[in-house]
């Protein structure tokens, strides 16, 4: 109970995170804020790693971290800034749903990777597209801008998935993540110098959603979600993790003042469907 309980505030933080991704955007641009949110999670995290002693084996070379690190940390950056965009132009319960869909891409991509995908995944993959539909797609059969960016983040989220599963186990959890943070930092800081004007007062009027989502976010729910998951069996830490959806809307409606119509609604509970669905195959 309580593993699961740790996991249950890891979504409550990852779910509320969305809600400070676009509170942020009212005083930071993109790829500022996704700049120091990540370097933020990547000193907050520091001191873990500098007490623990197994952040890597002695048996890894430099190239397979590099290769990880570096691929990790790209990756995480162009889902970053996707979703980051892209809450610009939605609410944050409908980038929490539509984020979630990464759940279902997971096993419908390990088909490149030869991995088994059972049949309660293609009824889940099903439901998402029927969901993402009630959710996201308009009368005229069209797309709003800001759900199509979080829809692509989500399978860059799903590839960030899969290359984490690679490279954690031969490089270390925490070594990988500390490289991942700090790649993406620097690809953010990078890409907000070449389109964005850095401003310190922004900074200062959003610093408090960019301390959000960079100790809470990324620091402490890592930590929450790494000695969760040590006694709680990876399908059922899913399903847990999956209430980060219902919490990015609870939250939107709480401190946002975000609605949904009631196609939105339907929208969001089949796609919560889906995502419970997708996970009966790993109970099998």
């Amino acid at each position: 109970m309580k593993s699961r309980a740790l996991l249950l505030i890891t979504a409550i933080i990852w779910g509320f995170a969305f809600v400070a991704q676009r509170k942020g955007m009212e005083s930071v641009s993109p790829y500022t804020f996704n700049a120091v949110r990540f370097l933020i999670g990547c000193l907050s995290l520091l001191p873990i790693a500098l007490l623990s002693r197994k952040t890597t084996r002695a048996t890894t070379n430099r190239k397979t971290i590099l290769l990880g690190g570096v691929a990790a940390g790209a990756v995480l950056f162009i889902a970053a800034s996707l979703q980051q965009i892209g809450v610009v132009y939605t609410t944050a319960g409908k980038a929490g749903f539509i984020t979630g869909l990464y759940v279902i891409l997971v096993p419908i991509l390990g088909l490149a990777l030869r991995h088994r995908t059972g049949l309660w995944t293609w009824f889940g993959a099903l439901a998402g597209v029927v969901g993402l539909y009630l959710l996201s797609v308009t009368e005229a059969l069209t797309m709003e801008y800001g759900d199509l960016l979080v829809l692509i983040g989500a399978l860059f989220w799903a590839i960030h998935v899969h290359l984490i599963a690679k490279f954690s186990s031969p490089i270390g959890a925490l070594r990988l993540s500390l490289m991942q943070f700090a790649i993406c930092a620097a690809l953010s800081f990078g890409a907000a110098i070449a389109f964005e004007t850095i401003r310190v007062d922004g900074l200062l009027d959003g610093a408090l959603p960019i301390l959000y989502t960079g100790i809470l976010s990324v620091g402490v729910a890592y930590t929450l979600q790494v000695v969760g998951q040590r006694d709680t069996p990876p399908s059922q830490a899913v399903t847990i993790l999956n209430l980060e959806a219902v919490f990015a809307v609870l939250g939107g409606w709480l401190l946002l003042s975000e609605t949904l119509p009631l196609r939105g609604v339907i929208g969001c509970a089949v796609i919560f469907i889906g995502m419970i669905v997708s996970q009966l195959d790993a109970r099998a």
